[in-house]
């Protein structure tokens, strides 16, 4: 997760265990209007199998999305948009219905809603690379296009939903066309930062990860980014983070360098 970083770095901000394994969460968001219910992410989801399961990790044995959503008084059919920054497993993955050993295919959930992925993104899912082949889930890039509710996006399209005002960005250095949403609502700004800054130690513009496929293109995207959400006092939202929903920046004129300020565990409470 944190690259060719030293351990005697990273240790001090995600502590590992004898195994060097850390706390990675997997977060989505959701932006509710008087018409629609906007879902980022999904989740890695429950479609593994017990075994792929143990593979990766993954503690949770039921869809933790689904619950999310009950708990909102909503279920996956009342979903009007899903934004999916890229679709690696553990973004995507909660699109699928839970794993059953009686199942032989996938099935795809959220039946009403508009799908919105990077136009590059799609096209890497369905012609992966070796080297980030198993990031991506056999079949799904076909089973979006088969709904007929697949709505590709690039660099500068921007959506409107009773008055969200949703601006993608394109990102290549994690995943060739992986989308960063600049979202504006209740006159805040909203930074859903995809895995271009997974959690808030990867603020630091050094820090990449091994899976990213372009780590120094990544750092120029990333001080790009930095740079205008401090110029726009953005919060940036971090999907893979154990510890805080999101934060704030601010400039530590010291080490000269920006570094998370007002971390919010809880952003509903935030927004």
């Amino acid at each position: 997760m944190f690259g060719n970083a030293p351990k005697a770095l990273w240790s001090s901000w995600m502590p590992a265990d004898d195994r060097n394994m850390i706390e990675i969460a997997s977060k989505c968001l959701l932006i509710q209007t008087p018409n629609y219910n906007i879902l980022f992410e999904t989740g890695a989801g429950a479609y593994l199998s017990p075994h792929m399961k143990q593979r990766f990790q993954i503690r949770e044995s039921r869809h933790v999305l689904l619950d999310a959503l009950a708990d909102q008084g909503l279920n996956h059919k009342e979903i009007s948009h899903v934004i999916l920054s890229h679709l690696h497993f553990d973004h995507a993955g909660g699109l699928l219905a839970p794993w059953e050993e009686s199942r032989d295919e996938l099935e795809l959930l959220f039946p009403k809603a508009s799908f919105l992925v990077g136009e590059g993104n799609f096209r890497r899912a369905l012609a992966p690379h070796s080297r980030d082949l198993a990031s991506f889930i056999p079949g799904l890039a076909d089973m979006l296009e088969r709904s007929g509710r697949l709505n590709l996006q690039n660099a500068g399209d921007c959506l409107n939903l009773d008055g969200v005002e949703i601006e993608f960005t394109e990102s290549q250095g994690h995943t060739p066309g992986m989308l960063v949403s600049w979202i504006r609502a209740k006159g805040e700004i909203l930074v859903f930062t995809g895995d271009l800054i997974p959690a808030h130690p990867w603020v630091n513009l050094p820090i990449t990860m091994g899976y990213d496929r372009f780590p120094e293109g990544l750092i120029d995207e990333k001080k790009a980014l930095l740079d205008r959400a401090m110029e726009t006092g953005a919060l940036l939202i971090y999907p893979h983070d154990p510890l805080c929903a999101a934060s704030y920046l601010e400039y530590d004129s010291v080490k000269d360098k920006i570094k998370p300020a007002r971390q919010v565990k809880e952003l509903k409470t935030a927004v």
